[in-house]
Order: C-alpha cells, then structure tokens, then sequence
C-alpha cells in the first residue's frame, strides 16, 4: 500500500489527517449508536496512523512537523473516541469516572513518553502502547452488542495503561542512574 500511496500526490501529513477525519466519523456513529460500525471504523483510520509513518519513511519526507501533527492528533482521536462514548453511556456516574481513567492513563503513556526523550531519556516501549489501545477500543466496539463488552475494554485500557505509563517512568528513571 506504501508503495502505491508515493506514487500518488498523497503526502504523510494529507494521510494523518484523513485518518484523524475517519476518527470522527467513528465517534458520530457512536453517539448515533452504531458502536459496531464504529469499531470497522476506528480500526480502518488505526491502519491509516500506519500508513503515514510508512510513507513518510519509504518516501523519505520523515519530518519534525510531521511527528508532532501525527502525535497531536492522536491525542485529540483519542480524546474524540472518549468522548463519544461518554455519550453513548449517557451520563452514567461510574462510567464517566472509567471514561475518565481510560482518557487519563493513556495521555500519561504518551506524556511520559514525550517529558523523557524530551529530557534525553530512555522510556522504553511498556507493554501497551497506542496501538494496543486502539486494538481493544475497537473490538470492545465491534463487540459492544455483548453484555459489557465496551466496559471491559475501557477497563482494560485504563488498567494497562496506568501499568505502561509506569513502566516508561521507571525506564526513564533507570536510565537517568545509569548515565
């Protein structure tokens, strides 16, 4: 698909922003309530946070910019995607506090990330990154049908991102008494 997307006018930044446009076309059919549609969705523009970084690098157009656009506006999907959903729950107590630790936990895998390489420190990966996230959104969506299934998802998410999010900090905290 590389290959075929850099012989075409189609840039890494035009690609990141087409997946960001599929985001939201996935969180208005959560709200409409259509969770199932969504997931094909959210999975479709995760393949499209693929492509770009892809093409970026077989085309040789790796940018500053480009990294910082990709990052900013997987933060703001991640964000959209919450948000819908917290609708789609309407308003539920305890489902707005599990909203929110899933929105909180995966930003501080990405800030954490973000403050360490900033301070020329070593993160590591941690065991659940983006992609992982946007791997059990998804099904918990496609399966949202099922008693629970999206719930279960939104705690998996939260759980193993507070996990990563500690598991970079003590990475950077290892690497700095290393050094």
């Amino acid at each position: 698909m590389v290959r075929v997307l850099a012989r075409t006018p189609l840039t890494p930044d035009i690609i990141t922003w087409f997946g960001f446009v599929l985001i939201l076309g996935a969180a208005a059919l959560i709200i409409t309530g259509h969770p199932f549609a969504a997931g094909f969705v959210v999975l479709a523009a995760g393949y499209f946070d693929i492509l770009d970084g892809a093409l970026a690098r077989h085309i040789g157009r790796v940018t500053p910019f480009g990294g910082v656009l990709d990052s900013t506006l997987d933060r703001l999907s991640d964000a959209v995607l919450l948000l819908a959903i917290l609708v789609f729950f309407n308003g539920e107590t305890w489902l707005v506090l599990l909203v929110f630790l899933a929105f909180v936990s995966s930003l501080l895998v990405s800030y954490i990330r973000a403050r360490a390489l900033n301070a020329g420190l070593e993160p590591g990966r941690g065991i659940f990154t983006r992609s992982e996230r946007i791997i059990v959104l998804a099904l918990g969506l496609l399966l949202s049908s099922l008693t629970n299934a999206l719930v279960i998802a939104l705690a998996i998410i939260a759980a193993f991102s507070f996990f990563t999010a500690g598991q970079r900090l003590f990475s950077a905290w290892r690497n700095q008494k290393s050094q």
